[in-house]
């Protein structure tokens, strides 16, 4: 199968050349660029990559803007970021695939690496995303501070190679960092007692992982960093990862924490009254 490869980036020139050297067997990238003031438009142009621009909102929309707006080479089309890396096998996978008929996208996994480590049970391998569907059938719907496929599950196939996301190339204080802006927005979600449940998915490993999210939103808020921790450590096996998995679940928990902070906060101002959260 050939694809176009639609990415997307902000100031990512550390992560772009590993991500585009992968890419080079593929005829069609491009990028939609939410404001980079660093090299990442002259990265993606000098790998003979077009570049689109579009100020952030959010990642639903972003990639939408680009199947909506963007006229690719080719049908299908293959949706990465720019810490996210392509492997040989996943790339044999790719060409080899045939879907099937009224398959119109692909749950793909991923493996999440850190200082060089593939965390095999604290990155809750193999976790699933659709990231290849064909222009004109997929689109994305945002939840929480992800995006989610919009199409029903007898549509989505499941593709059986990982790609590698290199999610803390910019360092932990960076992941901390955005993660705080992540948090802001699944804390949204809880106050608006929406746990982002849609259709139960027919894959079953996708549809426990859903799952298990709706029932952490039913969690006691200052519960929830103390049941990431133990899930992803302990129940998870976490530990067998070393102290790479030691740090990532100690991240998490971190990360949970800040939701439930922001959570609790903006709770309270909703009981006051405030304006400021009227809309959350």
């Amino acid at each position: 199968m050939k694809v176009s490869v639609l990415l997307i980036t902000y100031n990512e020139e550390k992560n772009l050349p590993r991500c585009l050297d992968a890419l080079s067997w593929c005829d069609d990238i491009v990028a939609v660029d939410s404001g980079s003031i660093d090299k990442s438009v002259d990265i993606v142009q000098a790998a003979g990559g077009r570049v689109y621009h579009r100020r952030f909102d959010d990642f639903a929309r972003q990639r939408n803007f680009g199947l909506n707006e963007i006229d690719f080479k080719h049908e299908w089309i293959l949706h990465l970021d720019a810490d996210e890396v392509a492997t040989d096998k996943f790339t044999k996978a790719l060409n080899n695939l045939e879907p099937s008929q009224g398959i119109y996208a692909y749950l793909v996994p991923s493996k999440t690496m850190l200082n060089g480590r593939w965390l095999k049970n604290a990155g809750m391998y193999p976790s699933y995303q659709v990231r290849l569907g064909r222009r004109d059938k997929l689109r994305f719907k945002q939840v929480g501070h992800g995006q989610r496929e919009d199409l029903p599950p007898e549509q989505v196939g499941m593709f059986p190679e990982p790609y590698l996301h290199f999610n803390f190339s910019q360092g932990v204080a960076a992941w901390l960092r955005k993660h705080v802006r992540y948090a802001e927005d699944e804390a949204r979600v809880l106050l608006r007692s929406d746990s982002g449940e849609d259709h139960v998915t027919v894959h079953s490993q996708v549809s426990r992982r859903r799952w298990a999210k709706r029932l952490a939103n039913r969690l006691p808020l200052l519960s929830r960093p103390f049941a990431r921790f133990f899930y992803v450590y302990i129940w998870r096996r976490g530990f067998m990862d070393g102290s790479s998995g030691l740090l990532y679940a100690t991240m998490l928990a971190t990360y949970e924490a800040m939701i439930a902070v922001i959570a609790m906060s903006g709770r309270s101002e909703l009981n006051s009254g405030s304006e400021e959260y009227r809309d959350i």
